[in-house]
């Protein structure tokens, strides 16, 4: 997973290769012909396959191990119906909506949070390889996702809910919406990596772990 080509090769985001079923020696190869500088390894390990002989392989080969992720895929057979988001206790009854950027507004007011551009305007419509998705409080943006194509399945990619929103069925919200979506556009299923403690959400919206990601990172490039 890489940035398309940029006039500016500062502009240059890290890169992320995936490895499954290949040896460490066979992907380190593959990958330092093609890699531009700066990327990471991202290598799948079944659930009940050990992880040790992995990490010792790519420790070998001048790899540190950045940390661990959950990786889970939701078959879209079953899809919990979207809760209604719970008001804070006590407060007042809740406001919040779910809806998906389909306006230059929205697609601004969504850039300051994250601090990027703004999603173009011949990417908001059906056609677009991703659907970005929001939950808003009056005014406010208080929690996003976005679901990305990816040939026949969908990528579940920066789900995140506002501190002060939290514990509230906003995320459970998001994550229905999206995934009832990706249904409708013809997805098979949805896969995404996940923290120990996101997991807890993604398994109460269908998802199943399936697996587990050791991220890897050159060493050198590490201590940068």
């Amino acid at each position: 997973m890489r940035d398309a080509e940029r006039k500016n090769p500062r502009e240059y985001r890290s890169e992320e290769w995936v490895v499954h079923d290949v040896a460490a020696q066979q992907a380190d190869a593959i990958v330092r012909q093609h890699a531009r500088p700066g990327f990471t390894m991202s290598v799948m390990i079944a659930n009940d396959d050990p992880d040790g002989p992995t990490r010792t392989a790519y420790k070998a080969l001048g790899y540190r191990l950045l940390r661990t992720e959950g990786f889970f895929v939701q078959p879209l057979r079953r899809i919990p119906s979207p809760p209604i988001p719970s008001p804070p206790i006590p407060g007042p009854p809740a406001v919040v909506s779910i809806e998906r950027v389909r306006t230059a507004e929205r697609a601004a007011q969504l850039a300051k949070i994250v601090r990027r551009r703004p999603i173009p305007d011949e990417l908001l419509g059906d056609g677009a390889p991703f659907r970005q998705y929001v939950a808003v409080d009056g005014d406010d943006i208080v929690g996003r996702v976005r679901s990305v194509d990816a040939v026949g399945a969908t990528w579940c990619a920066a789900m995140y809910v506002d501190p002060s929103h939290r514990r509230r069925g906003i995320g459970q919200a998001l994550m229905s919406k999206m995934l009832l979506d990706d249904r409708a556009h013809g997805s098979t299923c949805s896969v995404l990596a996940a923290t120990h403690a996101g997991a807890l959400l993604y398994n109460r919206v269908g998802y199943e772990r399936i697996g587990t990601l050791l991220i890897f990172q050159p060493k050198k490039q590490a201590a940068k």
